[in-house]
């Protein structure tokens, strides 16, 4: 288990250390650098002008002009090219006020070196060849041919043909012998200078060594750590690295911006092997830093390359711009069919929720109507218990009192008393035995339903409405409406029942109607609302 959280470990440690390159941060760095550039800019333009307001005394010599003159244009030389040939100019006013040949000669270096810087090799031919070698400082004979060195290397990469680059490249490399003799051994110059000549000569291994020896050193200027990174970087791009030659670019740029320093190339090398690589949108965004460097420093040659390069990139974004604008309409559409499929599923699941809810009212409804019939059903069944009971219990006493009547008749007949039989049954009272089954009939009736006369009472004006006697279960008017309570509707029926005609039933229902306070269609409903117990 320890092995494999290990094995886990390492594989995680090289997963960030992949992600996280030395190239990468690299990269990282130099995006912060750009967003900072300004104020290295700033810095310089306070020490600019520092030194111009110095320059404004009435009172300084004219060897302190010159030395002024020649700081002023050392902080413009790679800065640039239009102010930095202004003071080259004053540079040379002044040497000749002075009358100083090495002066005058320094100041027509300094035309040499801008004229190079811009791309002009013509012009900085023209101007250092009218420098007499030998007369020349020994000090300053290094800068001299190193100047030259750089015109015909500049030269050579500029034709890029397979004869004259060849020559212009062998006349670069005698000018560097001669830096080399004039220099000290391992000064800045001679170590680059040996390693630049080798590296242009393919002696790749020499002229690493040189020049790693030289990226290690950590007393260069922010220019020349830059200048060694950057021809480091062409050894490794030859050799194939680019990871490694990308890294040395991107220290390059970051020294450059940190010295305000406007001719530079390194950050338009990175862009063109990013623009390679596939990076589009980050070459596109360094090749216009280089352009508005090339620009503000006036550099024709560099304005020519970014001119070559930033076309081609400006066709491949706008490749991969169209490609996504084909995936942003491909997607657009695809989620707009799915939009459209998202919102008929949502019609067809409201219309089937609307079925569902229709649905819960009918059965709701079916519900609400069925525990209606079952409420009736039981109603019912409670009333014809009843009833069943109260049929039996009447048919049974009208059978003891037909049995007792046929005893009487039949001993009467026996024993020949018709007198007394005649007697018998004129002793029979119809109108008691019907008040008598009324009595019974309102005695259930009211077990049944004991709030009928209340509730009925309900239908009517106080002073319609029905007030019974003490004795008095039902009148007339509720039996009539007991008996369609109890479900017996038809006025024949409910005649013979209580010994009525038709007519006066209709009378009586008519008459009760008229009186009630609700509609006369609604009286009988309201009656079988009344529930019972």
């Amino acid at each position: 288990m320890k092995k494999l959280f290990c094995i886990a470990l390492l594989l995680m440690s090289y997963i960030t250390a992949a992600a996280n390159s030395p190239t990468d941060s690299l990269l990282q760095e130099l995006d912060r650098e750009l967003a900072v550039m300004e104020v290295y800019v700033a810095h310089k333009l306070e020490r600019i002008s520092s030194l111009k307001g110095k320059l404004q005394s009435a009172e300084i010599s004219l060897t302190d002009r010159y030395n002024l003159n020649y700081r002023i244009f050392s902080e413009y030389q790679s800065f640039n090219f239009d102010s930095a040939f202004t003071y080259a100019n004053k540079l040379q006013k002044v040497a000749r006020e002075l009358k100083d040949t090495d002066k005058i000669t320094a100041a027509r270096m300094q035309f040499g070196f801008i004229f190079l810087s811009s791309g002009m090799y013509k012009e900085a031919i023209d101007t250092l060849g009218t420098i007499h070698t030998p007369t020349l400082p020994h000090t300053t004979k290094p800068e001299y041919f190193s100047l030259m060195a750089r015109v015909y290397y500049g030269i050579a990469d500029f034709n890029s043909d397979s004869y004259y680059t060849r020559v212009y490249n062998t006349m670069g490399n005698q000018f560097i012998d001669s830096v080399l003799l004039f220099s000290a051994p391992q000064s800045f110059e001679y170590l680059y200078f040996r390693g630049l000549r080798n590296a242009r000569m393919l002696n790749i291994n020499e002229g690493l060594s040189d020049l790693e020896q030289l990226n290690t050193r950590s007393d260069l200027t922010y220019h020349q750590a830059a200048v060694v990174a950057s021809t480091l970087s062409d050894i490794y791009l030859r050799l194939g690295n680019t990871d490694k030659a990308i890294g040395l670019l991107a220290k390059a740029a970051i020294f450059d911006i940190k010295a305000s320093i406007k001719e530079t190339a390194a950050i338009l090398i990175i862009a063109d092997i990013l623009r390679q690589q596939g990076q589009i949108r980050k070459a596109y965004e360094y090749t216009r830093h280089a352009l508005n460097d090339a620009n503000f420093y006036n550099a024709r040659h560099r304005k020519i390359r970014v001119g070559t390069i930033l076309p081609i990139i400006e066709e491949e974004k706008s490749i991969i711009v169209e490609g996504q604008k084909q995936r942003i309409i491909t997607y657009a559409v695809v989620v707009t069919v799915l939009i459209l499929c998202v919102f008929l599923f949502i019609l067809i699941i409201l219309k089937q929720l609307k079925k569902l809810k229709l649905a819960d009212k009918e059965i709701l409804k079916s519900n609400s109507s069925l525990q209606h019939t079952n409420h009736k059903l039981l109603e019912a069944n409670k009333i014809k218990e009843e009833y069943i009971g109260y049929y039996f219990n009447i048919n049974s006493e009208y059978l003891d009192k037909i049995e007792k009547f046929k005893e009487s008749v039949d001993h009467n007949l026996t024993t020949k008393r018709f007198d007394h039989l005649r007697y018998v049954v004129k002793n029979i009272d119809l109108k008691k035995e019907r008040e008598e089954l009324y009595k019974s009939f309102d005695k259930v009736f009211l077990k049944l339903f004991p709030d009928f006369i209340s509730s009925y009472n309900t239908l009517f004006k106080e002073e319609d409405q029905v007030c019974l006697g003490d004795m008095q279960l039902l009148n007339t008017d509720l039996r009539i409406f007991a008996l369609i309570r109890m479900g017996i509707s038809d006025n024949d029926k409910i005649a013979k029942i209580l010994g009525y005609s038709v007519n006066t039933i209709y009378a009586y229902k008519t008459r009760i109607k008229n009186k009630a306070i609700v509609p006369n269609e609604e009286f009988e409903k309201r009656i079988m609302e009344i529930e019972t117990v």
